[in-house]
């Protein structure tokens, strides 16, 4: 009987186990894996405290405020690129996605292509610069960058305002980035 009840404790710890997702590449409104939009500049080496970081050495021999840092996994693989707001207190103000395993809620990852964003997200708006299009997303502080060398011919030169409607589905994003501040 107790090896019986034993099992089925066993079994129960692995099923509530199972049911707990992993949340360390998942992207939100308010997570980007382990950091959130309440996450401190000075949190991101604990945060990342099994991961590498690297900063910016000038300005820490300088004394100034921090700039960007680069996140790599042990293994030398680079996650994240994440920006300091210019607060007396740091926060996190940019943060851009390099490993595709970071993935929203609806599926997209750098790896995704503007066809994907389009059918899961509502496009607010479309900003063009010389060398790229960036498609802000509605009700999300989630945005892509994509070059023009991913569009049209006849939309790659100047600086024209190009709509959501003009870039090809096959369109592939350049930049994965969530700006919190």
């Amino acid at each position: 009987m107790k090896k019986i009840s034993g099992l089925c404790l066993l079994l129960l710890l692995v099923f509530a186990c199972e049911n707990e997702s992993d949340t360390t590449f998942t992207i939100t409104r308010d997570q980007v894996g382990r950091v959130t939009k309440k996450t401190t500049f000075a949190e991101l080496d604990q945060v990342f405290s099994q991961d590498s970081i690297v900063k910016g050495a000038a300005a820490d021999a300088l004394g100034i405020a921090p700039g960007k840092i680069e996140v790599f996994e042990k293994g030398g693989k680079h996650l994240l690129s994440i920006t300091p707001t210019n607060d007396s207190i740091p926060l996190i103000e940019n943060i851009r996605i390099h490993d595709p395993r970071y993935k929203t809620t609806e599926g997209i990852t750098i790896q995704s292509t503007f066809k994907d964003i389009k059918d899961r997200f509502t496009i607010k708006k479309v900003l063009t610069s010389m060398k790229n299009v960036v498609v802000l997303i509605k009700d999300h502080d989630l945005y892509f960058t994509i070059s023009k060398e991913e569009l049209p011919a006849e939309l790659r030169f100047g600086s024209n305002e190009i709509d959501a409607v003009q870039i090809p589905d096959h369109a592939k994003i350049k930049y994965m980035m969530v700006g919190w501040n």
